[in-house]
């Protein structure tokens, strides 16, 4: 399987990179192609809201020119597509919520008939690392994730919340397994 893992963080090595890292090394091991790209190296304007990229409901039609396009290409080429963020203030992070907002124009006729979407039948999970308990901090994000998937028409295939991260070196061993089920559940 092509898998797209979208990494919003702004550290390249943080808890975030670390934790995502050991998801990949899993796919890899299982021999599925895996592209990670860096959201904070990209340009990605935030949505207008213009609505012009529901005139062609078979592309991305936006507007904009910028890297959310050729991202959200990558995306609808992909058999899976892992979202991961740290969670800022009890949501996503700038880089991943200004190319969620932009996955406007995946999508047409939402709540309507007639709802399609470019990536419909996608699977797509969620990794969030954070310094707290999920309780009270994190349950937003991952109701919001779970909107999202609706909204592509997508298949959550899984979810992991890492708290108490503090720094890489302390993030528990266990986790590594936790990233492993996570990647395993992401392809079968």
């Amino acid at each position: 399987m092509q898998i797209t893992t979208l990494l919003g963080s702004a550290k390249k090595k943080g808890n975030t990179a670390t934790v995502l890292g050991w998801v990949e090394d899993e796919l890899k091991s299982r021999r599925h192609a895996v592209e990670r790209i860096y959201l904070n190296d990209k340009s990605i304007k935030g949505c207008l809201g213009c609505a012009q990229c529901r005139e062609n409901p078979d592309e991305i039609a936006c507007v904009q020119i910028d890297d959310a396009i050729g991202i959200m290409e990558r995306m609808i080429s992909s058999d899976v597509v892992l979202f991961a963020s740290p969670i800022y203030f009890w949501g996503f992070s700038a880089q991943i919520k200004a190319l969620i907002d932009r996955g406007y124009a995946l999508v047409t006729n939402y709540h309507k008939p007639g709802h399609t979407s470019l990536m419909e039948g996608k699977r797509i999970g969620l990794l969030v690392t954070g310094a707290d308990a999920y309780e009270e901090n994190a349950e937003g994000l991952f109701t919001a994730f779970d909107r999202l998937v609706d909204f592509l028409l997508a298949r959550k295939s899984g979810a992991l919340y890492v708290g108490a991260c503090s720094v890489p070196s302390a993030i528990p061993a266990e986790v590594r397994n936790q990233a492993a089920e996570l990647a395993r559940s992401l392809v079968v």
